[in-house]
């Protein structure tokens, strides 16, 4: 049986879309059953992340640890992590991470959860406003792009804001929608927008406004529809944004108020890591960035295998001057406004430090777009031009399909399973100069390490170019939604892979291993001292639940909270430490370097200065 349309009808102030299209029997079944699918695609995929690998060192740790820190405390305003006021934060995903370990201890899979959770509401979400726009199947569709593509897998695979800002921003601008539709506009709908635009600001600082006014704002210039503003009840809507989301930034700055020469809440979160770090100015200084070039592609690379058909999406989009003034369509209105919405962030951070899962929040409206256009293609006759181009489409990924199975079987023959015993991190090469992007370590890969990896790398390449070729071959045979589910389940096995390969490369990223070494011989009194930056082994934070001590020159994330004339101390030097050392105290020194500050021995190693 074939998945039905919702109607389209011209967008202006005189006229309300019918959504009666979609009360009927046969729709709400479609409903319910494309739903069952979305949440059977959803738990393959993500559910077995959440009980592998270990936590990671840097952001994914650090932010558990912050929110473990929070249950201990008791203190769910001003955050924390390894003792030190933690203020460059938003707090939302804290809070959620939070009360997971409140409800299920502080594990590895209680910190995924959430993130897990995210991804659901954001798969529903996708699923409910394609519905709306381009009818049940092309949510249905959309919502299988979402779930199935690289990116927002792999950013799930650590503790990061990102997925959350996606779900808000997705569901403030379907609430913009439904008021081209209203008319007046509801109070559901304008509050709707204030609402999401609120806990955005509470996921991820002041992005979470910028965006939706930054894209609606465009959205009604290009349109010529500027008095629309005046609709959205400018002023009951700006309260509810401020009642959602103004306390918590109220009770930080009076918990954290200036303390003599330390500035307090206001400066360091408002100024230095919204303000000054957008402009490349804040102190410490931070340059760690993603090139311009691959910054922009990586949005396209994020939603691998269906960016081949983001060109045919790209030209449903009302573009042309005559277009954008007259009575646009539900379907050209939505498509629009969810171009604009990438075009927004990546536009946005072209302009200062970034990274490449900074266009996370941007991928369900990319996602949209392809789902819209896929739903449009199955339903197109067998000789329409959406069929051919369909065609085209998946002829070239099914190319691409052929160069990355052939790329991994050369690299297959030409690399050896490691010899028993042996460790991973002496077969890779690294290159620091990389770790400026968050997957940066995995450059580290040389021939030889490749051999870890044959069964995942052999799975991939097989999973790709099987998956691709059935895809062509059905759209050949006019069967595109055929092609669609080809697609889906190679990605099922392909992220498959990934996760196993990452399992295999996650002791390279993760201290865990020796938390749990220190564990078995920790008595109290004892120091964990790192030598170096405190994200380099926050694991060992976590897992012990110890505090460690940092021998490094003062900086990275505990280095404004060390400032605090309350704060623990944290940082040592080369000479407090030897004292340390040499003392009665057992210390514990983690290091990565081959020659570490005081002593010598092999990277990421822990050593002791009594037994």
């Amino acid at each position: 049986m074939m998945r039905t349309s919702a109607p389209t009808a011209p967008i202006s102030s005189s006229n309300q879309i019918s959504t009666t299209a979609f009360s009927s029997g046969t729709a709400k079944y479609y409903r319910i059953s494309s739903l069952v699918w979305i949440t059977l695609l959803w738990a393959v995929i993500y559910i077995p992340g959440m009980f592998s690998p270990a936590l990671l060192d840097d952001a994914d740790s650090k932010h558990a640890e912050v929110a473990r820190e929070m249950v201990l405390r008791h203190d769910w305003v001003t955050l924390y992590t390894n003792g030190i006021r933690y203020m460059e934060k938003a707090p939302l995903m804290y809070w959620s991470v939070a009360a997971s370990f409140r409800l299920f201890g502080s594990t590895e899979w209680s910190a995924r959860l959430p993130v897990v959770l995210w991804i659901l509401a954001l798969l529903y979400g996708t699923y409910w406003l394609g519905t709306r726009v381009y009818g049940e199947r092309g949510g249905f569709f959309s919502a299988v792009v979402l779930a199935t593509s690289l990116g927002p897998y792999l950013f799930t695979r650590f503790l990061i804001p990102d997925t959350l800002v996606g779900l808000w921003l997705l569901l403030g601008f379907g609430f913009f929608l439904r008021t081209l539709e209203e008319n007046p506009p509801s109070r559901l709908s304008c509050w709707g927008i204030a609402v999401t635009a609120a806990l955005a600001v509470l996921s991820k600082g002041l992005i979470g406004i910028v965006f939706p006014v930054a894209a609606i704002g465009l959205y009604l210039i290009l349109t010529g529809n500027l008095r629309h503003l005046l609709k959205l009840r400018p002023v009951s809507s700006t309260l509810v944004f401020l009642v959602a989301a103004a306390p918590w930034h109220i009770l930080a700055a009076l918990h954290n108020p200036d303390q003599g020469p330390v500035r307090g809440f206001l400066w360091f979160y408002f100024i230095n890591e919204q303000v000054l770090r957008y402009l490349n100015k804040r102190v410490p200084r931070d340059y760690d960035t993603v090139p311009l070039v691959l910054f922009w592609g990586l949005l396209v690379l994020w939603v691998l295998p269906w960016c081949v058909y983001l060109p045919q999406a790209l030209r449903d989009v009302p573009l042309r001057f005559r277009e954008l003034r007259s009575r646009l369509d539900r379907r050209q209105a939505a498509n629009l406004v969810f171009l604009l919405w990438a075009l927004v962030i990546v536009v946005f951070f072209s302009f200062s430090t970034r990274q490449e899962y900074y266009t996370l929040p941007g991928i369900p409206a990319v996602a949209l777009l392809i789902g819209g256009w896929l739903a449009k293609e199955s339903e197109s006759p067998p000789a329409s031009p959406e069929r051919k181009a369909g065609q085209i489409s998946s002829a070239v990924l099914f190319g691409l399909g052929a160069i990355i199975f052939t790329v991994g079987i050369l690299v297959l023959f030409s690399s050896q399973p490691p010899a028993q015993g042996t460790d991973l991190a002496d077969l890779l090469r690294q290159h620091p100069q990389d770790y400026a992007l968050s997957m940066g370590h995995f450059l580290d890969l040389t021939p030889q390490a490749m051999g870890a990896f044959r069964a995942p790398l052999l799975g991939f390449s097989l999973a790709f170019l099987l998956g691709t070729g059935l895809n062509w071959f059905v759209r050949r045979r006019q069967r595109a939604t055929a092609g669609n589910l080809a697609l889906a389940l190679m990605m099922v096995v392909v992220l498959t892979c990934v996760h196993t390969a990452f399992v295999t490369f996650s002791p390279i990223l993760s201290s865990k291993p020796l938390a749990v070494a220190i564990e078995k011989h920790y008595r109290p009194g004892d120091l964990i001292v790192v030598d170096g930056e405190y994200e380099s082994a926050s694991t060992l934070n976590f897992y012990t639940g110890v505090p460690l001590r940092i021998l490094h020159v003062p900086s990275s994330s505990l280095w404004y909270g060390s400032r605090f004339p309350d704060a623990p101390r944290v940082f040592e030097t080369a000479e407090s430490f030897a004292l340390l050392w040499s003392g009665p105290r057992r210390v514990f020194l983690w290091s990565e370097h081959e020659q570490p500050t005081v002593l010598n021995g092999k990277p990421k190693f822990i050593l002791t200065n009594q037994p």
